[in-house]
């Protein structure tokens, strides 16, 4: 094992890391916005609005995320449409990942039991009332977990960015591989990194989980 390789190689690598964590925190804040829209849209759109919808999510779940990249990169200029690589990152992971969402957040809410949404009606809570102060509140233990799994796949498909220069950990990870000559130290310590990340959001999501439903334990003891 090289770990001289390894030392010269963590300035660099750290900085990667960072332009991925900055990339995949604005890229999930995005979807989750977006997906969350949709959801809402979902269920309560006109006809026209769902088709277009569903046409949206159908493409999008039937294309690997290589696929969008490349669309979004090469295929956009053709169209006098020029946008940054960390802008063309974004934006595909933003496209690909809030369709998913949409559904998680969309069978959270048909879960409640619609003889809430009939009190909300009574007491004169517009919908968008009854969304923020009693439908999420509600739903959002029960959808952080999925939740979780999704922006966890997006911190790892984020790697995929590389391929259009993006300078994030994976392109920073072959640059220092580049100069190094040590690929089995390099990627190791990526894959060890990307590993310590997903593990820390999982355990922090499940304590907040277990916070959140504290009360239902509660109910039931």
């Amino acid at each position: 094992m090289d770990w001289q390789a390894i030392i010269t190689s963590l300035p660099s690598l750290g900085e990667g890391l960072v332009v991925t964590l900055q990339l995949c925190l604005v890229a999930a804040l995005c979807s989750l916005l977006w997906g969350t829209t949709m959801a809402v849209l979902l269920l309560r759109a006109s006809p026209f609005w769902l088709r277009l919808l569903h046409l949206y999510s159908g493409l999008t779940l039937g294309l690997p995320l290589l696929v969008v990249i490349y669309l979004l990169y090469f295929v956009l200029p053709e169209y006098d449409i020029t946008l940054s690589s960390p802008a063309v990152g974004i934006l595909a992971l933003t496209l690909y990942y809030a369709p998913y969402i949409a559904q998680v957040v969309r069978a959270a809410i048909e879960s409640l039991p619609k003889g809430q949404w009939e009190a909300c009606r009574v007491l004169g809570l517009s919908r968008f009332e009854t969304l923020r102060d009693v439908v999420l509140p509600q739903t959002f233990p029960q959808m952080l977990s999925p939740l979780v799994g999704l922006m966890i796949g997006l911190i790892k498909d984020s790697a995929l960015l590389s391929i259009i220069s993006v300078q994030e950990f994976m392109y920073a990870a072959k640059q220092a591989i580049s100069d190094t000559y040590a690929p089995l130290e390099i990627y190791l310590t990526v894959a060890l990194c990307y590993w310590l990340l997903n593990s820390m959001i999982d355990q922090l999501a499940m304590k907040i989980e277990l916070r959140l439903t504290r009360y239902r334990r509660g109910m039931t003891s």
